[in-house]
């Protein structure tokens, strides 16, 4: 396969990513509107668990779809799965009540299973380790992009043509995805017989340290990005007063900080290695350091100034891209092998807990509390927690494990 080849992949998997954040990302613009919230009649809990919803069936599957894309490649699971949640995705628009809408999302969250297991797999079978910062940051600048620039087409068009428009137009045009994917990303990477069997089983990598280490981690830095992706949008308009299309332009300003910091500090993190650096040491401080960052929003959160809030929205998020390509491919460096799909299943199964908590706690948190104050404060709780699992349990491991 040629250098030109994998790179247009890569960008074909970031833009899958990036079609896979949209996605979700939608329901928390539709979830801002008044006649939404009317029409299904929620409250803030109810918010909360619609919004978890997806998160339950993507996140217990992570583990069987690591094993999958480890047994039948990259590009045949992901082919199944885009299309999929694409449909679902679309089929919000028709929607009646609220027990649909769950059964939406959850399908959703089948279809997106495979996403992360896939694309790492992927990356980490083709690119070699000074490439794959990079293509990482890529990646998962497209997790950033899609809400960044998906909420605010996605709000444009429900402030233009209502909500129903808005799932059909963001969930069932992304098909057209398929075409040069099918067409570029042969099955290269299937896994040969032999691999099949050199897997390591689950529970080898259950009783290290270092693997509760990256998923308590993993579970920190995603609890803040889950939050902000199903209530930011609901937070700038309620708590802070924009209206729907300004509420768009913030989204996608904190999002597209995030991804634009990611691209650099993966691309950053790429140079100083390839200079002689320590991977893990280089990748594990960047991680340290967008964890550290993000603790921010915390600032903002308490300020009664709106601006100073606004600002510190954008600037923790855009700080959490710091870690976003270095502590994915800080997993592949300290857990290389045959068992790529199961390893990242386990460290999404645990980002994608996250995803189940955060936003049912928020909304528990907001009705109980009647303030965005103790959600914002938990979050900072939690990236703590994740900042001292990355300092103290991973490191490299020895050579006995």
């Amino acid at each position: 396969m040629t250098e030109t080849r994998r790179w247009t992949i890569v960008g074909l998997l970031t833009f899958g990513m990036m079609m896979a954040f949209l996605d979700r990302a939608t329901l928390s613009v539709a979830l801002a509107s008044p006649d939404f919230k009317t029409y299904f009649n929620l409250t803030d809990t109810g918010r909360g668990i619609l919004n978890s919803a997806f998160f339950w069936t993507y996140a217990m599957l992570q583990i069987p779809v690591g094993v999958l894309v480890d047994r039948w490649g990259s590009v045949r699971t992901y082919t199944w799965g885009y299309t999929i949640w694409s449909l679902a995705a679309g089929a919000m628009a028709f929607a009646r009540n609220l027990p649909q809408l769950i059964g939406l999302r959850l399908l959703l969250g089948v279809g997106e299973a495979p996403v992360t297991p896939a694309s790492l797999r992927w990356i980490g079978k083709n690119l070699p380790e000074e490439k794959r910062g990079l293509a990482v940051g890529l990646l998962f600048a497209g997790a950033k992009l899609g809400p960044a620039f998906g909420s605010f087409v996605a709000a444009w068009i429900l402030a233009t043509a209502g909500w129903r428009w808005m799932f059909i137009i963001t969930g069932l045009g992304g098909l057209l995805w398929l075409i040069p994917w099918r067409l570029l990303a042969v099955e290269h990477d299937r896994a040969a017989p032999e691999a099949r069997t050199t897997a390591e089983p689950l529970m080898k990598f259950l009783r290290m340290p270092l693997m509760w280490g990256i998923m308590i981690g993993t579970f920190s830095y995603n609890y803040f990005q889950y939050f902000c992706l199903t209530w930011l949008p609901a937070y700038f308009v309620e708590r802070r007063g924009l209206e729907l299309k300004s509420m768009g332009w913030y989204t996608m300003f904190s999002f597209g900080g995030m991804a634009i910091v990611a691209t650099a500090a993966g691309w950053w993190a790429d140079r100083l290695i390839s200079g002689g650096a320590d991977p893990v040491v280089i990748r594990r401080r960047f991680t340290l350091a967008g964890l550290a960052v993000a603790a921010t929003e915390l600032i903002g959160a308490y300020s009664s100034s709106h601006a100073i809030a606004l600002v510190f929205a954008v600037v923790s998020l855009s700080g959490l891209g710091l870690a976003t390509a270095n502590y994915w491919a800080l997993t592949q460096t300290l857990l290389p092998g045959s068992s790529i799909g199961r390893v990242t299943g386990l460290q999404n199964f645990a980002s994608n807990l996250s995803g189940i908590i955060a936003p049912v706690f928020t909304g528990w948190l907001i009705d109980r509390t009647g303030s965005y104050d103790a959600p914002m404060l938990a979050v900072a709780v939690v990236l703590t927690c994740g900042f001292l699992a990355y300092l103290i349990l991973v490191k490299r491991p020895r050579l006995a494990t």
